[in-house]
């Protein structure tokens, strides 16, 4: 979860978005982003369409860490 959260941080660093930006493009809280990037918890499906849609990207691209 951590390695996801640190690629999330990533992606949306990339598209010059800030936690805030992202969490308004995705109508979910700010503090649930943040709780994602630092890999507290673990995101649901819907929220991860969600999340690659607002980064422009593909759901498969969330997951490409290495």
């Amino acid at each position: 979860m951590r390695a996801f959260g640190l690629n999330l941080k990533k992606l949306r660093n990339n598209c010059n978005l800030s936690q805030e930006d992202l969490a308004n493009d995705c109508d979910i809280s700010i503090s649930q982003i943040g709780r994602i990037e630092r890999g507290e918890i673990n995101t649901t499906i819907s929220t991860l369409f969600v999340l690659a849609k607002a980064l422009n990207i593909e759901v498969k691209d969330l997951f490409d860490f290495k």
